[in-house]
């Protein structure tokens, strides 16, 4: 382990093999940090953060703050972050409140840019960007494969589908389904990543079951439920399909539109 002799580390944090600690980072109790991670200089790991291995968290950054909720008092929660994550400069994640999972998570392979903040109670998947200052509020679930556009704000309990994409200085105040573009103050839907999922090898026959199902539901005049039973009789039932139907069933705070 490389740990500058300015750090201040508490005895109670597991550290394993290969991690650094820059120079006046301070790390808390009951932290766990895996095998060959970065911690840059001036970043505060508090209590009950748990990272994963291959990480790269650069200067300045706060994670495992108590959450910005005025109902938290002082419970056992925590951060849990994945393997192989990149977190910039700035960027704050908290911890969750006692309600729900009582935790806030993070998965493998994200790009976490500068400035980002994270809530507490969000969910993250994994392969995810979050561009420069984007926040997110509380118990925001984020799916596998999204991008969010910098300058953006997500509002609490709000759901990022998978594959999808966020223009940037946007609003989010409903859910966004998977494999869509959105953008706008308050954000609207533009069509499908028809690119993104291009990129990431999805097949024609797939690619256009969902532009069918995208355009029943979004394009004609059929009202919502009206127009989901459309789909699950005229489009073929294959993942990406159900997928969608799913995430739009399941809305709580509603979908773009």
């Amino acid at each position: 382990m490389k740990i500058s002799p300015t750090a201040i580390i508490s005895p109670d944090a597991q550290l394993e093999e290969g991690v650094e600690i820059g120079p006046y980072s301070i790390i808390g109790a009951d932290v766990k940090i895996g095998k060959n991670t970065i911690i840059g200089p001036h970043t505060v790991i508090d209590k009950y953060t748990q990272i994963g291995e291959g990480c790269n968290i650069y200067h300045f950054c706060s994670i495992g703050a108590p959450p910005q909720d005025l109902k938290f008092g002082g419970e056992k929660t925590s951060v849990i972050i994945g393997n192989f994550n990149t977190i910039r400069e700035y960027v704050s994640i908290h911890r969750g409140t006692s309600a729900d999972i009582g935790m806030t998570i993070i998965g493998n392979n994200n790009l976490l840019m500068a400035y980002v903040h994270i809530a507490h109670n969000c969910i993250l998947g994994s392969n995810i960007i979050i561009s420069n200052s984007t926040g997110l509020a509380g118990h925001v679930h984020v799916e596998d494969q999204a991008i969010i556009g910098p300058l953006s704000g997500v509002h609490q309990f709000c759901r990022i589908g998978a594959h999808c994409m966020i223009g940037g200085a946007s609003a989010v105040v409903k859910d966004v389904p998977p494999y869509t573009l959105a953008q706008g103050n308050h954000a609207k839907l533009f069509g499908l990543n028809i690119i993104g999922l291009k990129r990431r090898n999805f097949a024609e026959k797939n690619i256009k079951a969902i532009t069918d199902a995208y355009r029943i539901i979004f394009r004609s005049s059929l009202l919502l439920d009206a127009a989901i039973k459309k789909v699950e009789g005229e489009v073929e039932a294959l993942p990406e399909v159900l997928n969608f139907i799913k995430f739009i069933k399941e809305s709580e705070r509603g979908i773009c539109r």
